[in-house]
């Protein structure tokens, strides 16, 4: 059953690792490096604590609404899937409407990938990303079709079917406003219905649990690391175009360059980047980013990259961690897809060694 309040949620987290592919994973002796980790990073109970810390940053979240069933809407025949228009009750305060992709060629039971849309500016476009692409990123959805994913993608607030006003930027502003106001935080809330629809996605009867993904760009490839930092269901983190260290961005006076649903209060009192990343680790993990793009600067990505990889060294699992920088600035080039395509095979398609793939035991909830 869906996770009923953030005290389920946190407290079993641990539970939801250890019951998980990465439980039997256990990390090498200390290798030389300057590296720098809490002494306890690699006891089970530190990643369920930092969880728990990065929660509280995200303002009052609705974690006591109960889920009323999702709604079909329409469902259209497309080549190679089926699509059903959703609406889904994620959060309380408004439907969030939504898109399932149903391959028609897929495994029994199919892995499943959360597809999260990016900002751009583009307040119109939304979930439909996922179908129609962008000039810098081309669609998705024939990709996802092919790899038999069930993908399912969702209007973030001020987007798609939830954009208000006509002035999506406007919106945006007001949502922000008027949820401090409330004691919320826009990014927490969007975070919130990602999670959720992340729980709708693995309690489908398409979906093995085991094997979900977390893939966005730009605003979708943030969502993406902090939903995979944030719950342990997810198996692989894909994101493009996003990986940015804040105080690079600090450094490089671009805080602009990102809107201000972005911005968290308190957050570096607690957590850089790396510190985020890392509730990630051991799980694989693929981010590609362009070294022109002033929105990612470069040196913060490597410095990233320099913190994650001997984490992932201590568990043996070196190569499932690839932190990459390409010569671009905020576009998908066709290397990069390549790398996300061979990663989704890999992480996603293949069968999970030893799992005979069991019908649905209930998830255990968060930490």
């Amino acid at each position: 059953m869906p996770f009923s309040d953030r005290r389920d949620f946190l407290k079993n987290s641990a539970a939801m690792l250890a019951v998980g592919a990465e439980s039997t994973l256990k990390p090498n002796p200390p290798i030389n490096s300057s590296n720098t980790v809490p002494e306890d990073f690699f006891r089970l109970a530190y990643q369920g604590k930092r969880r728990q810390e990065l929660w509280s940053l995200l303002g009052d979240l609705p974690w006591q609404h109960q889920l009323e069933p999702a709604k079909v809407v329409k469902t259209e025949r497309h080549e190679g899937y089926t699509l059903e228009r959703l609406v889904l009750d994620l959060n309380g305060v408004e439907p969030v409407p939504a898109l399932l992709l149903i391959p028609d060629k897929r495994q029994q039971p199919a892995p499943g990938l959360l597809y999260i849309h990016w900002h751009g500016g583009m307040y119109d476009l939304g979930k439909e990303q996922l179908l129609v692409g962008a000039d810098a990123q081309p669609a998705y959805a024939p990709v996802c079709a092919e790899k038999g994913l069930v993908t399912l993608a969702i209007d973030s607030w001020c987007f798609g079917e939830r954009k208000h006003e006509g002035d999506g930027h406007s919106g945006e502003e007001d949502t922000f406003k008027l949820m401090l106001w409330k004691g919320q935080v826009l990014w927490g809330m969007m975070m919130f219905d990602e999670f959720r629809a992340l729980d709708y996605l693995a309690h489908r009867p398409e979906v093995d649990p085991q094997r979900l993904g977390a893939f966005g760009m730009s605003m979708g490839a943030t969502k993406a690391w902090w939903l995979a930092a944030l719950d342990p269901r997810v198996r692989l983190c894909l994101d493009v175009c996003c990986l940015t260290d804040y105080e690079e961005l600090i450094k490089t006076h671009f805080l602009q360059g990102h809107g201000i649903y972005y911005y968290v209060p308190s957050l570096l009192k607690h957590f850089d980047t790396s510190q985020i990343n890392e509730l990630i680790v051991p799980r694989p993990r693929l981010s590609v980013n362009g070294r022109r793009d002033p929105l990612t600067p470069p040196s913060g990505v490597e410095r990233v990259r320099d913190h994650l990889l001997p984490l992932y060294e201590r568990y043996g699992r070196r190569e499932d961690c690839r932190i990459e920088l390409f010569d671009c600035k905020h576009v998908e080039l066709p290397e990069m897809r390549k790398l996300i395509l061979e990663w989704m095979d890999r992480y996603l398609v293949a069968q999970l060694p030893g799992q005979p793939h069991p019908r649905r035991a209930a998830p255990a909830e968060p930490a």
